[in-house]
């Protein structure tokens, strides 16, 4: 079968307008995926440098056909599974920014370049005292893309046109600022010229963006017989799901220069990317972490087996339309139509999504993405949210268990052990605790200040409403309490 090249798609030459720090998964059938169908619907017109920009690994996949790949995406589509094939040829070329050096710091002079796209994970955007403009490249992201500019700002000799919009996605608060900050912060311990860094001010944009879309990768399992139907051999397939957002926060608007709004992609260039994030964030994650538990504790494994139980199906819309889109400010014709988006994204026949990965951390996951709308429905409506409530009694329920073997508090679901995962200090406190009467083990979650920023036994009625849902829990199982309080 015939590797997959550039003669087969027919690519076109086109100018590079885009570099980008990271080849992975997620990039690839995101920023690149766009980029594509942008440029076959004639509105960008511009191709893509990868950079692989840590030192292990290499590009050989890339090379060998020519940075030519298939996304494929898969899930439902108006109700219907449906899988969705794209060939990507927005790549034009690959380089290690440690092996290929001269070559990849030539991009820096480069009249086309527009664009710095970046994923180096959350631990990529850190400022690093320690990092060297004499090295070639530095070590961290944050000084090679200082680095970077600053040789362009050089060539250019400070040129105001020839600033670059960077676009990092890397999933942390604020990541533009914070990304900026960092190379301002390596530019004064480099002691590099004032008018560097004013230019860095005034001709380069530094956006803070909000990225969503599941991407599952390489489909190992299935390669062979994905390559059979594509009639072609490819070894840098991707799949994903067909929903996607990004949102990027800008000074100014940015789709003249990156129309990817005008090309149909779901793409929103706003001033302010905050309430994206609280809609993603008390939605899409709230929802996971709100009924994952309970569900894991009424005999469901994965997310998908969620969606068809009609009792936790009933529990999360519950959850979702009576009580966390309430307390959030964007429209609410919005939020509903990013809820259903949620539901049809959970019922992927595609992805086998487990509850106990979910599971990971929930103490802090459920103050980062439950309890500010646990909070807000309290304050607005001045009572307790039913749904919400009762996912801090799952989660007590599920990080039941008195024995702490290899970093795991033992667990036990229909006289089966499983792992409850999370930092020794909250397993040793519920080993410790979740043996106690239920008014007595409610006492000390709830006004564990550690958990949650604040004393939530001090909640009118919220001790009480804990400790009877314990308690039936106890006595009659999970999915009988549920039926009770939520059929």
């Amino acid at each position: 079968m015939e590797l997959i090249s550039r003669k087969m798609t027919g690519k076109k030459e086109r100018p590079i307008k885009v570099l980008q720090f990271g080849e992975g998964n997620f990039l690839r059938a995101f920023v690149d995926y766009m980029i594509d169908i942008a440029n076959e619907q004639g509105k960008f017109d511009g191709d893509i440098v990868l950079v692989k920009p840590i030192e292990f690994g290499n590009l050989d996949r890339f090379h060998n056909q020519e940075c030519q790949y298939t996304v494929q995406l898969r899930g439902r589509v108006d109700g219907e599974p449906k899988k969705i094939n794209r060939i990507v040829t927005s790549v034009a070329d690959a380089v290690d920014a440690y092996g290929e050096y001269e070559k990849y710091a030539e991009y820096a002079k480069l009249d086309t370049l527009r664009f710095i796209v970046s994923n180096t994970t959350e631990a990529g955007i850190v400022y690093d005292e320690s990092d060297s403009i004499e090295l070639n490249p530095p070590k961290s992201y944050p000084g090679k893309l200082a680095k970077f500019l600053y040789e362009r700002y050089k060539h250019f000799n400070g040129a105001i046109d020839k600033g670059l919009i960077m676009l990092p996605v890397e999933l942390i608060d604020d990541n533009g600022l914070h990304l900026k900050e960092c190379v301002l912060k390596q530019a004064d311990n480099w002691n590099l010229e004032d008018g560097f860094k004013k230019w860095l001010d005034e001709a380069c944009i530094f956006t803070s963006t909000l990225v969503d879309r599941i991407v599952t990768g390489y489909p190992r399992d299935e390669a062979d017989q994905l390559c059979e139907e594509f009639g072609y051999k490819d070894e840098l397939i991707v799949t994903g799901e067909p929903f996607a957002l990004w949102v990027i926060e800008s000074p100014r608007d940015l789709s003249d220069e990156l129309p990817l709004p005008a090309a149909g992609l779901p793409v929103i260039y706003t001033p302010d990317h905050h309430p994206y994030k609280q809609r993603k964030v008390r939605i899409l994650n709230g929802a996971h972490t709100s009924f994952v538990l309970a569900s894991y504790l009424c005999g469901n494994d994965i997310v998908l087996q969620s969606m068809n139980d009609d009792l936790i199906l009933k529990f999360i819309k519950g959850t979702l339309f009576d009580e966390v889109i309430p307390t959030l400010t964007l429209p609410k014709d919005d939020l509903i139509s990013f809820a259903n988006d949620v539901l049809a994204r959970f019922n992927n026949p595609y992805v086998k999504h487990a509850h106990l990965s979910i599971a990971l951390n929930s103490v802090s996951k459920w103050r980062a993405r439950c309890m500010p709308s646990f909070l807000d429905y309290v304050k607005n409506e001045g009572k307790l949210p039913a749904h919400l409530t009762f996912s801090i009694a799952a989660l007590m329920a599920f990080y039941t268990g008195s024995e702490i073997r290899d970093k795991a508090l033992i667990g036990h679901r229909n006289g089966e052990e499983y792992q409850i995962l999370d930092d020794m200090s909250v397993l040793e406190f519920f080993a410790a605790n979740s043996g106690k009467a239920p008014a007595e083990f409610a006492k000390a979650v709830l006004s564990n200040t550690d958990f949650w920023g604040q004393d939530l036994s001090q909640i009118d009625g919220l001790t009480d409403c804990i400790t009877e849902y314990i308690s039936s829990i106890r006595e009659n199982g999970m999915r009988k309490t549920m039926e009770k309080y939520f059929s």
